[in-house]
């Protein structure tokens, strides 16, 4: 006999995790949450330096991209997260939310309720800041926002090199304006990751109406009459939803989840075997992402996070961190950073920076045997278009994921803008007395053709895919702009695969926000 629940949640990443702890803030709702991966009980979850094992294996499905057409037939590494928390409890825990112009193109785009003013509450809504205490951030709410607590000198040197060319500190990039480079606030508390598991669901698993179940697969979404009656999971096991089904499992995984159960678009449904519950062609349409370019610079001396690679140091690291909560395990190792222009007459900052302290960080990405930084930049807007398909009907094979990268000339353009500048700030005098010599892409790249080829080579995902799942008024669109799936009563889809266009910087508040969002709007929903 099927369990029951009045809301199955199918994926514990950032938004499944807020809908989780927000729902069953009411006793009498039986909430269940399926996470397909295990619980973040590693401690490289919990240490803020712990990212540089994320994009390396842990924590993740080790899915790719397939080969990019627009760069050469390249093939990235994508890293999805595969444990409670999702995205949350892997990524470099930076704190930004985009340009409010961002989600007020959203409401002139139909999304009405999804303006800047009005998603705005539901950021403070989820932040327990540690500094800032205004319109624009709060306190008290489940998720520790914190300045760093382990900068390094050069930091302040990269700071000085920006403002050489006109580029201006910010002391809040998620404030009044997100113009100039900045100290990145992060979502860690007291040194250490705030992950979404660790803020909405560890806290409340006490609670006898919240079910968590790890290792969950779910097969399929359960379809009768037109209505989401429950999951399917790969062992059989059949569960129901008397309320809805909510949909949380990212802009892969969502779309993923919602072809095997046979909802998108029929003739790629039809050529796997796979019946047709929904023909619904924009399911796995719209990915977006912004494509990472770096420039890395060997240092003249033991100035960034590289010199404690060493089993020694990284013990004395070790040591350093537990009695002082600072050091290089305290650090994200990306939290210096900041939002400039490629367009000088774009309408908002259209190139976010990441200043990596140390080389060879993520996965794929070059090592500097005598020590390094990296400063990293992404085109913010890209008008490129990808696809996230099957390969097989068989749910344990991996999706074919195409952001499509470079397809559209101007994100090109744009790219190598982005990579040029971060050449420039690294030039600059602030910085002369800490760097030895440009490395990547070094002075024999001078022309655009040969930055193509070099971006070709040497560039990453930044991890903020999007889109997949579109929200909007019009017909055509996946979900309404109350994240109801068009067409399947009692479905919706809660995290970054409905946004319309990918925010302007890295995406993981923003699905907090939407889980926020959602699971007011689940509510007053229920109340009729």
């Amino acid at each position: 006999m099927a369990e029951g629940y009045d809301y199955i949640i199918i994926g514990g990443g950032s938004a499944g995790c807020v809908l989780a702890g927000r729902l069953s803030e009411d006793p009498a709702t039986r909430v269940l949450l399926l996470e397909a991966g295990g619980r973040d009980r590693h401690p490289f979850y919990h240490l803020p330096a712990g990212f540089a094992k994320m994009t390396k294996g842990i924590g993740s499905w080790g899915w790719e991209t397939v080969a990019q057409r627009h760069m050469k037939g390249r093939v990235f590494n994508y890293t999805q997260a595969k444990v409670m928390g999702g995205g949350s409890a892997i990524n470099a825990q930076i704190y930004t939310r985009g340009n409010a112009q961002d989600y007020d193109e959203w409401r002139q785009m139909g999304c009405d309720g999804w303006g800047y003013e009005d998603v705005l509450p539901y950021f403070r809504k989820a932040e327990d800041n540690d500094t800032h205490d205004n319109r624009y951030h709060g306190k008290g709410g489940p998720m520790g926002v914190s300045q760093p607590s382990a900068p390094l000198p050069i930091c302040e040197a990269y700071f000085e090199a920006a403002k050489a060319l006109g580029i201006p500190r910010n002391m809040d990039v998620t404030g009044e304006t997100q113009d100039g480079v900045a100290f990145y606030q992060l979502t860690q508390r007291h040194a250490r990751r705030s992950s979404a598991a660790m803020a909405y669901v560890t806290p409340n698993l006490g609670r006898a109406n919240l079910t968590l179940r790890t290792g969950a697969q779910v097969r399929r979404i359960t379809v009768e009459a037109g209505r989401a009656t429950g999951v399917e999971l790969v062992d059989g096991t059949r569960i129901t939803a008397t309320q809805e089904v909510l949909l949380a499992s990212g802009a892969i995984g969502s779309p993923r989840l919602l072809q095997l159960s046979g909802i998108g678009p029929a003739d790629h449904l039809q050529d796997l075997g796979i019946p047709i519950v929904l023909d619904q062609p924009q399911v796995g349409a719209n990915l977006q992402d912004h494509l990472d370019l770096y420039c890395i610079v060997e240092l003249s001396g033991p100035h960034s996070y590289d010199r404690y690679a060493k089993p020694h140091m990284a013990a004395l690291a070790g040591l350093q961190y537990l009695l002082t909560r600072k050091g290089p395990v305290a650090s994200s190792l990306f939290e210096t950073g900041g939002f400039w222009y490629a367009d000088s007459d774009a309408r908002s900052p259209d190139i976010q920076f990441h200043l990596g302290l140390g080389t060879g960080i993520e996965k794929g990405v070059a090592v500097m045997p005598q020590g390094g930084v990296t400063l990293n930049s992404c085109y913010l807007r890209p008008r490129s278009r990808g696809t996230v398909r099957l390969a097989s009907s068989d749910p344990a094979k991996a999706p074919l994921i195409d952001p499509n990268y470079l397809q559209d000339a101007r994100d090109r353009e744009m790219s190598i803008r982005g990579l040029k500048l971060t050449q420039e700030i690294m030039g600059q005098t602030p910085l002369a007395k800490f760097v030895k010599a440009e490395r990547l892409p070094g002075p024999d790249v001078r022309t655009d053709q040969e930055y193509f080829d070099f971006i070709c080579e040497h560039s990453k995902t930044s991890h903020h895919c999007a889109g997949t799942c579109r929200m909007g008024s019009d017909p055509a669109a996946v979900v309404d702009t109350r994240l109801r799936f068009n067409g399947i009563d009692r479905l919706r889809v809660v995290d970054n695969s409905i946004m319309p266009t990918v925010i302007s910087s890295n995406t993981n508040a923003a699905a907090i926000m939407i889980g926020e969002k959602a699971a007011d709007m689940i509510r007053q929903d229920a109340r009729g």
